[in-house]
Order: C-alpha cells, then sequence, then structure tokens
C-alpha cells in the first residue's frame, strides 16, 4: 500500500471511531467529512442546544505534501500518538494547531 493511501486509512479509520461517540444531546449530530480529493478530513458536530445553534469543528486533519496535518482537535485525545501507534512516523506528523515557532519542540514534523 502507498503512503498516501496508507494515510488516508489511519485519518479515515480515527475519525470513523471518535464519531460513533453520541454528543450528549441528542439534537446534536456528530458528521463525518472525508474530501479524499482535497485530502481534508473533519468531524462536525452540528444542531441545536436548546434555541443555540451548534455548528463546531471537532476535528480537522490534512494530507499535504506528504504529510498528516493536525488542524484542530477539540478533545482529549492525543491524535498524534495515536496515528504513530498505527504506523505513521512522527516526522510526517504535523501539528498545525501549534505556532510555526514552536513546532520544532514537538518532537513531530516541523514541515
Amino acid at each position: 500500500m502507498d503512503k498516501l493511501t496508507f494515510y488516508r486509512q489511519c485519518i479515515q479509520e480515527l475519525l470513523t471511531e471518535y464519531s460513533k461517540v453520541p454528543p450528549i444531546n441528542e439534537d446534536i449530530e456528530a458528521q463525518r467529512i472525508f474530501d479524499t480529493e482535497n485530502e481534508h478530513y473533519q468531524i462536525l458536530n452540528v444542531g441545536w442546544d436548546k434555541h443555540r445553534r451548534i455548528y463546531n469543528c471537532v476535528m480537522h486533519l490534512d494530507i499535504k505534501n506528504g504529510k498528516i496535518w493536525i488542524q484542530r482537535n477539540q478533545t482529549d485525545k492525543l491524535l498524534a500518538d495515536e496515528l504513530v501507534a498505527m504506523g505513521v512516523p512522527k516526522q510526517d506528523i504535523i501539528l498545525g494547531l501549534q505556532p510555526v515557532y514552536a513546532r520544532e519542540y514537538t518532537g513531530y514534523g516541523i514541515a
């Protein structure tokens, strides 16, 4: 299996698992978005909390230049560690949610 296919598989498996946990409010839906053409992968919470509209990107990962970019993680899950456990090399994981100047200290790729 080539690297791109493997990375897609890892991301989709990870997000599929997390999206199975339903939000506390049953009026909120967890949606998985897998855009394999542009390499964007997200989990969104969409719905209503009484009179308040909920639209929140919970997780967002991209594949850019052969690396997995973690753009957003609004959970306590350590996505980078889980990707490493799946076989993704640390240098191919970019913590895009960290400022550029801090990435060299994360132990992951710096892009």
